[in-house]
């Protein structure tokens, strides 16, 4: 029997196969499996989505986003959410937003809200929510215990990612790589303090979103540490980006945040190549030091291990990905979960 189900992304994140973020990631990759095996995807996300369901948007906001935008968006979400439950009629709503306590539908369709970031950044209210059929959960064991005791919190599920579009299909060159959002949090200035120390070219990748903290660290940590040799170079759409990780000797994750999960870490080891990562929240779940890369604490021992990443195999960094972190294993989680919370 087909299900019915309704994906919504972060009201402030366009969803589409070539997001940077977690959240969009993981709700492309379900819309996706749901259209491949039969079943009726429907997703609510904000204008400049693409998906391979069924799709309402509401409007973006123009201009920098801060504290008084909010609440407008919030109301347009709601509204959204209840006008898709009554024309679609899902079998289970599936939340993905770091503020989705605020867009909650009415008590009827059972909820699924994935945690895709640190327990402490939600509202305390999402591990008590009072609405009945109402079920949260994390994406890894680090994030999990980091959560307080809840009735509502089912089992983790880990990210993953696809072997057919991540490959190491390029000649390694001599480069270090960043891939990500280009905010405080990511530490993108250590990784290029540390390729500058390890004396290799160093790309950075990513989007500076509309937001003035992540438009003052760009001005103020990103630009005047860039060179010749030390580049920013912009969005990477999911073909360059699979190219670029193919092409790295290693991926720098300097992440300064708690992590929960790593896509883009894991997307490195599909590729082939290894991770120079800080130990921060789930990295060392994912980054087998001395394996498929290296759990450093500082810019001086990232720059020793990106000097080190050149004796790591590429064929044990795939063949590890394909062991722990392929979709496959992660769609099928969460359909089984789909499945029981649903009553199917």
């Amino acid at each position: 029997m087909s299900m019915r189900v309704l994906n919504v992304g972060y009201p402030l994140a366009p969803v589409h196969a070539g997001v940077a973020g977690g959240a969009e990631h993981v709700l492309v990759m379900l819309d996706q499996a749901l259209c491949r095996a039969g079943h009726h995807s429907f997703v609510v996300a904000p204008e400049g989505s693409s998906v391979a369901g069924e799709l309402l948007t509401t409007p973006f906001p123009q201009g920098l986003i801060d504290a008084s935008t909010k609440p407008r968006v919030w109301a347009r979400y709601r509204t959204a959410i209840a006008q898709a439950i009554e024309q679609w009629k899902p079998d289970l709503v599936h939340l993905h937003g770091l503020d989705f306590c605020h867009y909650l539908p009415a008590p009827g369709v059972p909820v699924l809200a994935t945690l895709h970031l640190p327990p402490d950044w939600y509202d305390h209210k999402v591990f008590s929510i009072a609405r009945p059929d109402t079920w949260i959960h994390c994406v890894s064991q680090t994030q999990q215990q980091a959560c307080p005791p809840a009735a509502n919190l089912l089992p983790f599920i880990p990210n993953g990612v696809s072997p057919g579009l991540y490959r190491p299909d390029v000649v390694k060159r001599g480069f270090a790589l960043g891939l990500g959002r280009i905010c405080p949090e990511k530490g993108f200035h250590i990784a290029l303090e540390a390729a500058e120390l390890a004396e290799v070219p160093f790309l950075l990748a990513g989007e500076v979103h509309n937001y003035e903290e992540h438009q003052r660290y760009f001005r103020e940590q990103i630009r005047p540490r860039c060179d010749a040799r030390r580049r920013f170079i912009g969005v990477a759409g999911p073909r360059r980006k699979s190219r670029l990780l193919s092409a790295a000797r290693c991926l720098l994750v300097p992440s300064l945040a708690p992590e929960t999960s790593s896509l883009v870490t894991m997307e490195a080891a599909m590729c082939g190549t290894p991770a120079v990562a800080f130990r921060s929240g789930a990295l060392p779940e994912i980054v087998r030091d001395g394996v498929t890369g290296f759990l450093v604490s500082d810019a001086r021992e990232m720059a020793d291990a990106i000097r080190k990443c050149c004796y790591l195999d590429p064929a044990v960094c795939r063949g590890v990905a394909l062991a722990d972190f392929s979709e496959d294993r992660v769609i099928k989680r969460y359909f089984d979960v789909y499945e029981r919370l649903s009553g199917r």
